[in-house]
């Protein structure tokens, strides 16, 4: 068992250790411009009603204080690695040892996790599974009230884990009243989730959404069997899907198709039930703005590996898929490691869509920039943040008139948004006309008081 154990460690540590040689992506950058994560006294606002999640904001806070962009990746992959750890040591008391060995490495090295684990802002999913898994190790050893002390801290990290106690459940049905107790813990975090992110400017989830639930809902069917399909079929990883609301007609059809998974699941692999439990709840109660993310797979994929490891028991059958799922998490690893490549990928997997222009835009110089983002306007015309992106641009080139300009264009498409006053000020400012740029950061400031962005400038324009 300890050389099973170590090969797991070192396998994972070999799929997505490259990630320490990585930097900030996409929401990363927010982490060193949150006042809570960056102040010495953050850690106290961490732990207001206002924070959903703050276990994982408090590593994240300790990371900003140490600064290395490596460190947090550090952080993930240690995390992932205690993971896997405790995905073995449940494992082997669930299944056949080398059927646990094989699951726990499908769970260790499948290159949907990488997104997981690659992705600092993601560590809240792979911190919450580490406590899921801790929580089910003391389950599985007797001790279901430690258990509920665990999953509490999971809820913390993520609320996203709330049908776990379901899974605990079905191991034993006898524990009742700890089941009950997880759930009705399950039901206080999304509650109080529901609450913070419709208070919450610019959340992108719940009410901010920017979707109905049914719309949401109906989406969901199809980003399930896409999440399954890329279980099955690891190709085609992208860090934003090409998954848009569906005509009524297909979105049905994918339900229809989950319910068919779930059926031959019920029939034939309780595991495989397992995961579509933790995973369909996760991906249909609460709307978010990103209709399928691959991080949402990570600890379902304990279930699905628990699933498929009893029929991986031959030792060539094993060592082969573990090498194929090493390259592969390899190689998206790699991916993960170059902003460009990354957003180039997600372009040329969806190419109908803006935001990935936008990205791509932003690691690009700015002649090629430009170019990018011509043609997100083409495909937009009236999408406020392809012309708030344009406009940034040419203030990096020192363009500020044609910053103006496009930041005025912003400005009209999406009047109530206050990053597009704090924009304009910011050309206004380059052009001299200081008096007026500072009634922009003002009005941004009214329009939104925690935008540090407008907040900055006009103490900047004090000075």
């Amino acid at each position: 068992m300890i050389r099973a154990r170590w090969f797991l460690l070192s396998a994972a540590l070999l799929a997505f250790g490259g990630s320490l040689g990585s930097g900030f992506h996409f929401d990363d950058y927010s982490i060193v411009t949150d006042p809570h994560l960056t102040s010495e006294s953050g850690w106290l606002q961490i732990f207001s009603l206002r924070q959903t999640r703050p276990l994982t904001f408090l590593t994240l806070w300790i990371n900003a204080a140490v600064g290395a962009p490596w460190l947090y990746h550090a952080v993930n992959l240690a995390l992932h690695l205690g993971a896997v750890a405790l995905a073995f040591e449940c494992l082997r008391r669930l299944l056949p040892e080398r059927a646990a060995i094989a699951a726990t490495a499908i769970f260790a090295l499948h290159p949907l996790q990488a997104e997981a684990v690659d992705y600092i802002w993601a560590r809240s999913i792979v911190l919450a599974t580490l406590f899921c898994l801790a929580a089910m190790l003391d389950w599985l050893e007797g001790r279901p009230w430690t258990a509920v002390v665990w999953f509490a801290l999971a809820l913390l990290a993520k609320e996203e884990v709330a049908a776990f106690p379901l899974v605990l459940w079905w191991l034993n049905r006898k524990r009742t009243a700890p089941a009950l107790a997880m759930l009705g813990l399950s039901a206080v975090a999304g509650a109080r989730a529901a609450y913070v992110t419709a208070v919450t400017a610019g959340s992108g989830a719940g009410l901010q959404a920017g979707i109905t639930p049914g719309h949401y809902l109906l989406s969901e069917g199809l980003a399930i069997l896409r999440y399954l399909r890329l279980l099955i079929v690891p190709y085609g990883f992208t860090i934003d899907p090409d998954v848009k609301v569906p005509p009524v007609w297909l979105g049905v059809l994918g339900w229809v198709g989950v319910a068919a998974v779930a059926l031959l699941a019920w029939r034939y692999s309780k595991w495989a039930l397992a995961g579509l439990v933790l995973l369909i709840p996760s991906s249909t109660i609460f709307p978010a703005a990103d209709l399928a993310v691959d991080r949402r797979m990570y600890l379902p994929l304990f279930a699905f590996a628990a699933a498929a490891g009893p029929y991986l028991t031959r030792a060539w059958t094993a060592g082969g898929v573990a090498a194929l799922l090493t390259i592969l998490s390899l190689f998206r690893t790699s991916i993960w490691m170059d902003d460009r490549a990354l957003w180039a990928e997600a372009v040329d997997r969806a190419p109908d869509k803006v935001r990935p222009r936008i990205w791509l835009a932003r690691s690009l110089p700015a002649g090629k920039a430009l170019e990018v983002l011509d043609k997100a306007r083409d495909l937009a015309p009236y999408d406020a943040t392809v012309a708030a992106e344009m406009g940034k641009t040419l203030v990096s080139e020192g363009q500020y008139e044609g910053a103006l300009q496009e930041f005025g264009r912003a400005l009209a498409i999406d009047p109530r948004d206050a990053r597009n006053y704090n924009n304009r000020g910011v050309a206004l400012a380059g052009l001299g006309q200081r008096e007026a740029a500072r009634a922009d950061f003002e009005h941004a400031l009214r329009l939104d008081p925690g935008l540090a962005e407008a907040r900055q400038n006009l103490e900047k324009m004090a000075k």
